[in-house]
């Protein structure tokens, strides 16, 4: 018998409604700069090394996200400085620039076009 025991996350899944999917698809494609693995009309998939993470068109999800930061995503960066200067050159706003932590890595926070909290983390074995 298998251990019934959770081995990792397989990905992240960030639900939005069709009229804005198209702008949220765009920020994490175009504005982030990631490279989808796959891409259609109501759903964009990236991965890196069998961690995924989705962003797809859902009938439940009406507007912006009315408590944004009830979940964040986390997205490591090898140098947050470098990436902070870029996204912001792009138009992305920071409600927090890049700080160290108390842990040794370092933390940066934005929000996507939906308002769910997005940090760039540069963890401390990185740089």
């Amino acid at each position: 018998m298998a251990r019934a025991t959770i081995e990792g996350l397989a990905g992240v899944l960030v639900w939005t409604e069709a009229d804005r999917f198209p702008a949220m698809a765009r920020f994490y494609r175009d504005t982030l700069g990631l490279t989808p693995r796959s891409d259609k009309s109501d759903f964009i998939n990236f991965d890196w090394n069998g961690v995924r993470l989705s962003v797809g068109v859902h009938a439940g999800v009406r507007g912006a996200s009315r408590e944004p930061l009830r979940v964040m995503l986390n997205l490591t960066v090898a140098d947050i400085q470098a990436a902070h200067t870029r996204l912001a050159a792009a138009g992305v706003v920071f409600s927090r620039a890049p700080e160290r932590e108390e842990w040794g890595g370092w933390v940066a926070t934005f929000a996507d076009p939906d308002g769910n909290i997005l940090q760039l983390m540069q963890l401390p074995d990185r740089r």
